[in-house]
């Protein structure tokens, strides 16, 4: 029998939350605005992780070679990014997945497509996405932009935390995520909102209703990003994808919004300013 803290409706300890989030805040802030090449190595190494953490629970039986070289692309596919823009996002995914194709042949028959696809998965869901705020990083401004999607995707987390641990009664999606509820989701739209007029008008100075509009798509792609990584946890039978940063669980767990709304931001900012 196990004894574990029971953390109420926040379901983490909150305290070690608090700070590890903040001192990831910090990191990113301060490699964005020294030089923007820093915050890429910094999302490299993240995506390493990611990658390994990825390999251990959605890849079952996978080998230590195919592991390994999981840990490798990831970060190529990031500096593929950085160095080369889109175009070398887009190439460097399609040569790490053919690469994966290929190695796994090393490995034999026997689960050959469970390997692989879940493989070529990881590989979109981490670093393919990340990428794009690698990409948002390297335009003019990138620093502020790429510290506004964090707020954003922050606000939603706050946001929905603090109404649904006053208000919450109505849940939102019961079977993927108990905690979630449709107040929580109000609370989650109105701070997403103050955020992103505020940034809009003080940070970009453009139109008010810019920043609502994305502030609202963004809240939405945001939620949905934390209800798939729950879905996926959910058919893996795990609390968490890890255990490495303290009161968030794994860097999957910290990251399953922001590596959507990294791609949202890069999409709608580029429109929109």
């Amino acid at each position: 029998m196990t004894n574990e803290p029971d953390y109420g409706k926040a379901g983490r300890n909150l305290p070690a939350a608090t700070a590890v989030g903040l001192a990831l805040l910090f990191t990113v802030t301060t490699s964005l605005f020294i030089d923007p090449r820093f915050f890429a190595i910094l999302a490299a190494f993240g995506m390493m992780l990611a990658a390994r953490e990825l390999g251990r629970t959605l890849v079952v039986g996978l080998s230590a070679r195919m592991s390994i070289l999981l840990q490798i692309l990831a970060p190529v596919i990031v500096a593929g990014a950085a160095i080369a823009g889109s175009t070398g996002l887009l190439a460097t995914f399609v040569a790490s997945a053919l690469l994966v194709l290929a190695v796994r042949l090393l490995d034999g028959q026997e689960a050959y497509v469970h390997h692989v696809t879940r493989s070529i998965f990881a590989l979109a869901y981490a670093p393919l996405l990340a990428g794009f705020a690698v990409l948002l990083s390297m335009q003019e401004n990138g620093a502020w932009k790429v510290l506004a999607f964090i707020l954003l995707t922050a606000a939603t987390d706050l946001g929905g935390y603090a109404a649904g641990a006053i208000f919450g009664k109505h849940p939102m999606a019961p079977v993927i995520s108990p905690n979630k509820s449709w107040e929580g989701f109000a609370g989650a739209l109105v701070l997403q909102l103050a955020v992103g007029v505020s940034l809009w008008v003080y940070v970009f100075e453009q139109p008010w209703w810019e920043g609502a509009v994305i502030g609202s798509v963004m809240m939405l792609t945001a939620t949905l990003g934390d209800l798939i990584e729950s879905m996926v946890k959910r058919d893996l039978g795990i609390k968490d994808m890890g255990s490495l940063l303290p009161g968030h669980g794994g860097v999957m767990d910290r990251l399953d919004s922001l590596v959507v709304n990294a791609f949202m931001a890069w999409l709608l900012f580029g429109f929109f300013l």
